[in-house]
């Protein structure tokens, strides 16, 4: 159980980590950084799910990172053009 718990934390906080970093690449507004950290964590999850479409699958913590970032890039961007 604990340990579960601590991969759910640890999972968001790469999540916002990446959130963070997809902004910066996204070029968004410092405004809306808490944004995109919420995109981020989100990001992480369709980062998997769309590489698993392609049956890639990431590794680690550099890989989960990338994989969050392009995720969160992908939310930040549909989120864009929902915005609109």
């Amino acid at each position: 159980m604990f340990f579960s718990i601590v991969n759910v934390v640890f999972s968001l906080l790469v999540g916002a980590l990446a959130g963070y970093v997809a902004g910066r690449v996204m070029g968004s507004y410092p405004a809306s950084t808490l944004h995109n950290i919420v995109l981020g964590m989100l990001g992480g999850i369709v980062g998997s799910f769309l590489l698993g479409l392609i049956g890639l699958r990431a590794t680690g913590f550099v890989g989960d990172f990338v994989v969050s970032v392009l995720g969160a890039c992908v939310c930040i961007w549909v989120a864009r053009k929902l915005a609109r």
